[in-house]
């Protein structure tokens, strides 16, 4: 489980922060526990996940390692989300 303020990837809206961890109602009147996910690029995007059972994928962003290891013919055939998951890890890779 993701904690809140953490930074994940979201294949629905790139990379990401754990704005809120909430439960809202389902249709059959039971409460269900969402992730409260927000674009640290746009923060008007934001995105409600189910923790559990969520066909979209999420998960920790790669590290910087791994992004500084992709080559330019690698880093082309990448969607733009995760382009843009590739520039966020490292500018702010420590």
């Amino acid at each position: 489980m993701f904690e809140k303020k953490e930074i994940i990837y979201s294949e629905a809206i790139g990379v990401c922060q754990v704005a809120e961890i909430t439960k809202l109602p389902a249709k059959n009147g039971d409460q269900i526990l969402y992730y409260g996910l927000r674009s640290v690029f746009d923060s008007k995007k934001v995105s409600y996940i189910p923790v559990e059972h969520h066909q979209v994928q999420l998960r920790e962003l790669i590290s910087s390692d791994e992004a500084l290891k992709m080559t330019e013919e690698e880093l082309e055939k990448l969607s733009p989300l995760r382009r843009k998951e590739i520039e966020y890890v490292l500018s702010h890779k420590r």
